[in-house]
């Protein structure tokens, strides 16, 4: 049986997420996500009051919102950058080392399953893939596509918390 080069990329996709995350430890991956999500929903939350203490510096109302929402966006990502940093230091002085880069590395498993799903999911949508024969030779995709629901259900949660707090 030859295996479709769709699901070497699977495999690729899902062992390079794994292996970053054995390197990085699970503290600082899930950091990570964590200071993503917090650094946009602070640059949406705050974006409005952020644009009005630029009027002075930004005349047009659509750049001002926009370099406030990046200035709060990245602003975040930095602050949260020093504190993952600081976190990093802490598990490695504890002894930790170890089990985080044991739990980084099923952490980073999971995610690259996720990002997989997500790429079986919106694909199909995108473009028509699903009669091109790399799509229909594929012995991963189909068993991707029995979480299918599982996703749309989770990614439509996911949305309703975010949108939530904004």
């Amino acid at each position: 049986m030859e295996i479709a080069s769709v699901d070497t990329a699977i495999v690729g996709i899902v062992a390079i997420s794994g292996l970053v995350s054995l390197v990085r430890g699970f503290v600082k991956e899930a950091m990570s996500l964590i200071i993503w999500l917090a650094a946009f929903t602070v640059a949406m939350t705050f974006k409005e009051a952020a644009a009005d203490l630029l009027v002075n510096f930004i005349s047009l109302a659509s750049m001002r919102q926009l370099a406030a929402w990046a200035g709060l966006f990245v602003g975040t990502l930095l602050l949260g950058s020093m504190i993952n940093f600081l976190l990093g230091k802490l598990v490695s002085s504890t002894g930790l080392s170890g089990t985080d880069r044991t739990l980084g590395l099923v952490f980073g498993v999971f995610r690259g399953l996720l990002i997989v799903l997500a790429l079986v999911i919106i694909l199909p949508q995108a473009v028509p893939v699903d009669q091109d024969p790399w799509w229909t030779e594929s012995a991963l995709i189909p068993m991707f596509q029995g979480f299918e629901s599982w996703g749309r259900e989770a990614a439509a949660g996911i949305k309703d918390f975010l949108t939530s707090w904004i």
